[in-house]
């Protein structure tokens, strides 16, 4: 069975490398360019795992994972937050959005499918 991933960022650049890396690990991955667009998309069917940008227009990736993590079908979907943000305050807001874990940014090809396959199970 192929796993879907909804993937919101406003750096098309961002949702280009991470659209790569999934595709090679087999995901059918549909594009947001911010939170509010990644929102109105979570209503298209189920996805597998989600991955979100903090700092986008229209609505934030905290706002979106909160509006996400209170659907019934995303309280217990994956959710990995991609930021530059890596201090202990900013882990903070992200656990208490809903998030499952984080990735900083500019990652690493092996390390981003080794989070990617540990949510993912």
């Amino acid at each position: 069975m192929v796993k879907r991933a909804l993937v919101v960022d406003d750096s098309k650049t961002m949702r280009g490398m991470v659209s790569a890396v999934l595709d090679s690990q087999g995901f059918d991955i549909v594009l947001a360019e911010d939170g509010q667009l990644g929102l109105d998309a979570s209503d298209d069917g189920q996805y597998d795992l989600v991955i979100s940008d903090i700092n986008m227009p229209n609505m934030n990736g905290y706002e979106m994972i909160q509006a996400l993590r209170q659907r019934p079908k995303f309280r217990s979907t994956p959710i990995l937050v991609l930021t530059t943000e890596a201090n202990a305050e900013a882990r903070n807001r992200r656990k208490a959005a809903g998030a499952t874990g984080w990735l900083v940014k500019p990652f690493e090809r092996e390390s981003f499918i080794g989070v990617v396959n540990r949510v993912c199970r």
